[in-house]
C-alpha cells in the first residue's frame, strides 16, 4: 500500500501543478472596464423668433395684443404661443397710443403689427384695429 501512496500522490501534485501552470485564466473572471465620455450638452434653440429686416431698419412684429397702454405694448407671436415681446413706445407713437387709449384702447387677443428697431427693443409705429371696449 506504501508503494501506491507515493506515485499516486506525484502524479496528483503533478497534475495539480499542471493545471495551475498550463491553464489561461477564465476571460469572464476579468471585468472589462471602458472609460466613461461625459460631454456637456450645448443648448438647443428650438424656435427663435428672428426679425426681418425692413429698408428702413426697422423690424416687423405681427402678433397679439396681451397688454397696451401708452407707455408700452406687449404682444405674443402670431405662431408661437409662448413667446411674447415687450416693446417701449417712441414719443410719436405714444402719442398715437394716447388717441387710441382715449376711444377705448387694445383690448386683449386684438392683431397688432409693430415696427421696431432690433438694436433697442422701441416701437416707432404699430398697426392694427383695435376692437370696442367692453
Amino acid at each position: 500500500m506504501k508503494n501506491l501512496a507515493k506515485p499516486a500522490g506525484l502524479i496528483a501534485a503533478a497534475m495539480f501543478v499542471a493545471g495551475v501552470v498550463a491553464c489561461p485564466r477564465a476571460a469572464a473572471q476579468v471585468p472589462v472596464v471602458a472609460p466613461i465620455v461625459v460631454d456637456t450638452a450645448v443648448p438647443i434653440i428650438v424656435n427663435a423668433v428672428k426679425p426681418k429686416p425692413k429698408a428702413n431698419g426697422l423690424a416687423k412684429f405681427e402678433g397679439f395684443v396681451l397688454h397696451a397702454n401708452i407707455v408700452q405694448i406687449t404682444a405674443r407671436t402670431k405662431g408661437n404661443d409662448m413667446a411674447m415681446q415687450t416693446f417701449s413706445l417712441s414719443p410719436e407713437a405714444s402719442e398715437k397710443m394716447q388717441k387710441i387709449v382715449d376711444k377705448g384702447g387694445y383690448q386683449y387677443g386684438d392683431k397688432v403689427n409693430v415696427y421696431y428697431d432690433p438694436a433697442t427693443m422701441k416701437a416707432f409705429k404699430f398697426k392694427g384695429k383695435p376692437s370696442k371696449p367692453i
